[in-house]
């Protein structure tokens, strides 16, 4: 398999921090130029900017876009093609994450998650499956294990990965045979920042992955790397997760 991505050129959304930016950093390393689509994180898309551009100049471009409103696909696209004059990977990465109880669900907690994690990933392909068509491209979405086996506590979030790798699937029939689309489906990775899990928790999923370890946000990357370049592979799911899947 040809590894280099030279040539080509990526979108990731949510691609300023954490594992986004570790799919940046490893398409670019690869030789793809990068357009890094953020939200809120502007110092950080920035920064990541100037590191891959002092790099290769020229190599990496931003955009800011809130992902549910209606014209972020076809301007995510347009911006692509300002940048770089094309549009090869499509890397669906951005996400919400939160436990909502069951009994407690608003339209609100539906907006944020099915729209991060389905809907937006759905405009957006549609938006960019004609150019990548044109480049017989690929889109990797980033899914989830808690999309084949609920996380308690988190019945919307899991819903909403089910929806996505049920979309994964979907477009890969709907775009083939131009397009190839994967999923990525990540077990703990990077725990989330606002403490959801406490301490004994974090080491009862330890406990129960067979390698006996989380992993780092450059597995979740290089399964997108090998996604992006695998040019028989479509319509499949690959669990980045030390084996959990298997023991839950």
């Amino acid at each position: 398999m040809d590894e280099s991505l030279a040539g080509k050129a990526a979108l990731v959304t949510g691609g300023a921090r954490r594992v986004g930016a570790a799919i940046v950093r490893r398409l670019h390393a690869a030789g793809a130029a990068v357009l890094v689509h953020y939200r809120d994180s502007e110092v950080e898309a920035a920064a990541l900017e100037a590191e891959l551009n002092a790099l290769r100049p020229a190599s990496a471009a931003k955009v800011k876009a809130e992902l549910l409103a209606p014209i972020a696909p076809r301007a995510l696209v347009g911006a692509a093609h300002d940048a770089f004059g094309r549009l090869d990977i499509l890397v669906n990465n951005a996400s919400s994450f939160f436990p909502v109880a069951l009994g407690e669900i608003e339209a609100s907690h539906w907006e944020a998650l099915i729209g991060s994690n389905l809907r937006a990933p759905l405009f957006i392909a549609q938006a960019a499956a004609p150019e990548l068509a044109r480049r017989e491209g690929a889109i990797v979405n980033i899914v989830d294990i808690h999309a084949e086996r609920p996380l308690k506590g988190y019945a919307l979030y899991s819903v909403a990965k089910a929806g996505l790798a049920a979309l994964t699937r979907s477009l890969a029939l709907e775009l083939a045979p131009k397009v190839r689309v994967n999923g990525v489906a990540p077990g703990a990775i990077a725990w989330p920042e606002d403490g959801q899990f406490e301490p004994a928790e974090r080491s009862r999923i330890v406990a129960t992955t067979p390698l006996a370890r989380i992993g780092a946000s450059e597995d979740i990357a290089e399964a997108v790397h090998f996604l992006a370049c695998a040019r028989f592979v479509t319509g499949q799911i690959l669990a980045v997760d030390g084996g959990r899947s298997i023991f839950l």
